[in-house]
């Protein structure tokens, strides 16, 4: 029998040997070995117990170019604006303990091209950013299998969560059923003290007990001590390592004292102990991954393939159509949705008409209609009719797969206050092995008679079970889980759990005006003629600009229309972005725009008439945007524009007023309209003709001395957004926004910004009361169970029941917060 150096599996076949003489079951193994000695990690084979190792088999596989592109080019995320840097997710399969992990961790980052790493613990999932200038991904993928481990495409963590699943409720069944006979033994045994019971029944009743107990301790309970196992070679202690020493202490001196013939053993009193212990685990684990289903039920909208047609100078036929994957869908493509099928890519409606379902993404039950000219967001599913529309990104770019990776990526940060948690629990095993062994000694040796080695024993054990720390780890994954679930459910997506923990502390919100507090849907409220003009001139020019000022101008001439237009051509057309278009009607000159635009320009007898109107253009008393019209060289019209204010802004800023944070609003506009609006919606100070660098640099500037919140469309206020130690962006802009944004508002309504706040200030609290849950909890308990009033039984329920304390306690952010 032959003992494998790398694996340690035992095999009886012809070994394969090494030139230092080491035996290998496989050349699998031989390599791995030799590789990891090449590389200087054989510190692995020290974080693993000699003769415990059970890795997997080496795997034979091996990727080129070809066949690493096939299986995992969808699980590969360029960046757009570097599109050398490529993200790329992945099940490493073989992953079983915390070295394990270390090895790929440490192989991987020595991996020239790998810029960041991070693998979870609870998945095996793993997500490495590397440039392909430098490493190929199947350089990664063949390094992965070289150390012994098997890369797998990332959809393969859902039948592994439901193998777990199905796995956790065997062992609990066993441990049910082994319980229950094993108390009805229990009962005769213990009835057999008062009534009498001869020397032979008892031996026959504790066997039946040793029966009954093993399934549970060795089978149900396995999951505790490989657990322990990885922690202790890590040179570390965490709560399985308690709970594995107090069932294997309790069930091994019931075989001590069975096969000596004592009267009193404690088979019960284990199999109890595995039960109470794994149905508290059982319930944790499903509460955890049903919050975790919550969070990734996104993936669930992707489909492989669209009809689409590459970039052409028109709009194709219907039947030009042909299937294609998504993923090979570019910018500038034409895509046809049709009834029951989901939009994959964002475009802008060319042809047809439908009736888009927005639920899956912003919550929003109400079909909405879309036609010629209108946007389409990825994800929305056409409930109705059918269209042809431009792609204006690629899958990687647009928003569905950008809320997805969002949506994917939470689980791998931690909030500090869970950082805090672990590394108090980390410490805490310790003192309470401490505690354990110095509780056995003192009853051991204290002069009292009432007490005798088994009841100093048992004593050891309820210490060594009470204390376990699993409420305290608890205390934080679980709600921010919960948390995340139910922000989900409302459409509004968090980046990390840091960010939950990061909002509870802000101090100050600043808003940005136009399409956060307002509908970014002007309108012409007021204008004044001072001379008469041709109204179709204005229309003309008007329509000739995208900006939305004039488009409202243009909106307003045609909804005031006496009569029908009949538009003349334009010549010689100059469009100023951001300030004003110039153009030639039937041969006279005209020009629109902002009131600096038109001071600037060379027109005599237009700034003789400014003049006589006593003050500049640029002087308003009405709070309003504006737009100036100029014909034949003279200024004829200034008309006033108003912003229409979301609904429920005001009550949403009197709400947030409420909750103590300072509110301020960050604009482009002039000051004194950014003033009009603040004054309406009852914000205290605003700042007006701020451009995106000044607005990053005040955010900045009020970070000295306070934790800033940064709420935007996502479209000008990016930089504003990175700066601040919270971006949150409405879902008009989330498609630009939100690889920058730590929380994106999918529905547009300002009522979520508040539920968002208050529910990261609620959970924050109630992640205080599990910590305070737990630390009181075995402050009390652990005194008692000292004192020896506390048996083994009783310890494990009580250790159970404040584990389950802290995710019912967790379990109340499902709802409003």
């Amino acid at each position: 029998m032959f003992v494998c150096k790398h694996c340690a599996g035992h095999f009886e076949a012809e070994a394969v040997i090494d030139a230092n003489g080491n035996e290998f079951c496989c050349n699998g193994c031989k390599n791995v070995y030799a590789y990891l000695k090449s590389q200087g990690l054989r510190e692995f084979y020290s974080k693993l117990k000699k003769g415990e190792q059970n890795l997997a088999k080496p795997s034979s596989k091996h990727f080129d170019k070809q066949s690493a592109g096939s299986m995992f080019s969808k699980l590969l995320h360029r960046d757009e604006n570097s599109p050398f840097i490529c993200e790329l997710e992945v099940l490493i399969s073989g992953i079983h303990c915390p070295a394990c992990i270390w090895l790929n961790e440490k192989a991987l980052s020595n991996l020239e091209g790998v810029l960041e790493l991070n693998i979870s613990a609870t998945t095996s999932k793993a997500r490495v950013l590397f440039d392909e200038r430098k490493t190929a991904l199947e350089e990664i993928l063949n390094l992965i299998i070289a150390i012994g481990y098997d890369p797998k495409p990332f959809n393969a963590i859902k039948s592994a969560q439901n193998s777990l699943s199905r796995e956790h409720y065997a062992r609990l069944i066993v441990a049910l059923a082994c319980s229950m006979n094993i108390m009805w033994v229990a009962i005769a045994v213990y009835s057999g003290y008062f009534e009498g019971l001869s020397a032979g029944a008892k031996k026959i009743l504790h066997f039946a007990e040793f029966v009954l107990a093993s399934p549970p301790v060795f089978y149900t309970a396995s999951v505790f001590y490989r657990s322990a196992l990885s922690s202790l070679k890590l040179r570390q202690i965490n709560m399985d390592v308690n709970v594995s020493l107090g069932i294997l202490s309790v069930y091994f001196y019931s075989v001590y004292a069975m096969l000596s013939g004592s009267e009193q053993v404690y088979f019960d009193s284990a199999c109890m102990l595995v039960t109470f212990i794994f149905t508290g685990k059982f319930l944790q684990t499903k509460a955890t991954q049903k919050a975790a289903r919550e969070l990734e039920n996104i993936s669930s909208l992707f489909v492989e393939q669209v009809m689409s047609v590459k970039n052409n100078s028109r709009i194709p036929n219907i039947s030009e159509f042909k299937p294609c994957d998504v993923s090979e869908v570019k910018s500038g493509d034409f895509v046809l949705l049709r009834s029951g099928e989901r939009a994959m890519i964002d475009g802008v409606v060319l042809s047809g008409e439908a009736s888009v379902d927005n639920s899956s993404i912003n919550g929003e039950s109400v079909p909405v209609g879309i036609s010629k000219d209108d946007a389409l967001l990825s994800g929305a599913l056409c409930a109705e009719g059918s269209v042809i529309y431009k792609a204006t990104s690629s899958f990687q770019g647009s928003f569905l797969n950008k809320l997805s990776k969002l949506l994917s990526n939470a689980s791998f940060a931690r909030a500090q206050i869970e950082e805090l948690a672990n590394k108090i629990s980390s410490h805490f095993g310790w003192a309470i092995l401490g505690l354990c062994v110095a509780s056995f000694v003192f009853w051991s040796v204290a002069n009292i008679s009432a007490w005798s080695g088994a009841n100093a024993f048992g004593v050891a054990i309820s210490v060594l079970v009470i204390a376990c720390p699993c409420a305290l780890s608890l205390a934080t994954p679980i709600a921010t889980l919960v948390a995340m679930g139910t922000s989900t459910k409302r459409s509004i997506v968090f980046k990390d759990a840091k960010v939950l923990e990061t909002l509870a502390k802000c101090d100050i919100i600043a808003f940005d005006k136009t399409g956060t507090l307002s509908k970014a849907n002007l309108k012409v409220s007021s204008e004044q003629r001072f001379l008469p003009f041709d109204d179709e001139a204005l229309l003309a020019l008007a329509s000739a600009s995208t900006h939305p000022i004039s488009k409202a101008v243009a909106s307003y001439i045609l909804e005031n229309a006496l009569s029908p237009f009949r538009q003349g051509a334009l010549e010689n057309i100059q469009n100023i972005a951001g300030k004003g278009i110039t153009a030639t009607y039937k041969g006279v000159k005209i020009a629109g725009g902002s009131a600096a635009f038109i001071e600037s320009m060379a027109f005599i007898e237009s700034k003789a008439f400014v003049k006589s109107l006593g003050a500049s253009l640029a002087d308003d008393t009405q709070g309003s945007s504006e737009y100036y019209f100029m014909y034949d060289n003279k200024l004829v019209a200034r008309f006033f524009l108003d912003d229409e204010l979301r609904e429920g802004a005001k009550a949403s800023i009197k709400e947030l007023k409420k909750m103590g944070l300072k509110v301020l609003m960050l604009s482009g506009d002039k000051q004194i309209v950014a003033s009009k609006v603040a004054s309406e919606l009852g914000i205290d100070k605003s700042h007006g003709e701020l451009n995106p660098e000044q607005k990053a640099l005040l955010i900045k500037e009020l970070q000295k001395s306070a934790n800033v919140v940064m709420v935007g469309d996502g479209i000008n206020d990016i930089l504003a957004l990175k700066s601040a130690n919270v971006g949150i962006a409405m879902g008009s802009g989330a498609s630009v926004s939100v690889g920058v944004s730590d929380v994106v508002l999918l529905r547009d309504e300002l009522g979520d910004l508040v539920f968002a706040l208050r529910l990261a200030k609620k959970t924050f609290k109630v992640i205080k009361e599990n910590l305070f849950i737990s630390l009181v909890y075995n402050a009390l308990s652990i005194p008692l169970a000292m004192a020896g009033f506390i048996i083994p039984l009783f310890a494990a329920i009580s250790m159970s029941f404040s584990s389950l304390l802290v995710v019912l306690n967790s379990l109340r952010l499902k709802g409003q917060p």
